[in-house]
């Protein structure tokens, strides 16, 4: 048994309501259509019952800073960096527009590790967002602290490559590019102050970056949108997704989508064909 294992099945409660101005921003940064019928596009949940710490309560690194009360949701752990890892979604009802939204969070496992670059620990969370009262999407979060690193340790992608990236293989893909104003207007969306979203000094000086960092659930909504554009509205039962390395913003990124024999496999991948995210899901 671990140091934390009083925050184990630790629960918080967050509500919210899903107006029709969130579905046109979200649709508007992501330069697609709003969907007819009052449902919502899959992976609008992460912009629903975000954290609102007041501005006086923020770290140095924009994130909430760690609270050692017991009160908190999370342990106070002490390694600085923190980074969304990966995440396995179950769509089990579409989230409607004007409905209210209920998330319950609850902590599943806190586990101290070894890495290569030092002493990680990994948070398991899993989150069931409700729609008007109806269990609509089920998630199981993985989130990962490390040690603060001049260089950005081994998560820093090293310069871009003579490779390319290699469409045969794939049934569709798209490029896109992540610009400043794209990662602005997502950490708007889902009140996101880390600051290697938008602090280019702060991203390289500080954590090591050779740019600003696209965030991961805007890569893993790309993905998302590849799939519409691809299978149509609500298509997805299930999606999940894991980092492999940063996307950087004003650097290309290739989406890729095909059939495989358990259903769907995604990536997300830098120009020289770097991979950036892993993703699987079954419609």
């Amino acid at each position: 048994m671990n140091a934390w294992h009083a925050w184990i099945g630790r629960e918080e409660v967050r509500q919210d309501s899903l107006e029709a101005a969130l579905v046109q921003r979200w649709c508007a940064t992501l330069d697609r259509e709003v969907p007819e019928g009052g449902t919502v596009p899959q992976g609008l949940h992460w912009c629903l019952c975000v954290p609102d710490a007041p501005t006086a309560r923020l770290g140095d690194d924009g994130h909430p800073a760690r609270d050692d009360s017991l009160e908190s949701f999370l342990p106070p752990l002490s390694l600085p960096r923190r980074m969304w890892a990966a995440s396995a979604v179950e769509f089990l009802a579409p989230l409607r527009i004007g409905a209210a939204i209920k998330r319950v969070s609850r902590v599943k496992s806190i586990t101290p590790k070894q890495g290569g670059t030092g002493p990680l620990v990994f948070a398991e969370v899993e989150h069931e967002t409700s729609c008007g009262g109806v269990l609509a999407v089920r998630e199981a979060q993985s989130l990962v602290y490390r040690e603060a690193s001049a260089q950005g340790g081994a998560l820093a992608p090293p310069p871009p490559g003579a490779g390319r990236f290699d469409t045969s293989g794939w049934d569709a893909t798209r490029e896109v590019l992540p610009s400043e104003p794209l990662l602005f207007r997502y950490s708007a969306l889902t009140f996101n102050s880390h600051r290697i979203h938008y602090d280019g000094a702060y991203a390289t000086g500080v954590e090591g970056y050779r740019g600003l960092v696209v965030h991961g659930p805007l890569v893993a909504s790309l993905l998302l949108d590849l799939a519409r554009r691809e299978l149509g509205e609500q298509a997805l039962a299930s999606f999940a997704f894991r980092g492999v390395s940063p996307a950087i913003c004003g650097e290309a990124l290739h989406l890729a989508m095909r059939q495989s024999e358990g259903g769907l496999e995604l990536g997300a991948f830098a120009s020289d064909g770097r991979p950036v995210m892993s993703a699987s899901a079954r419609a």
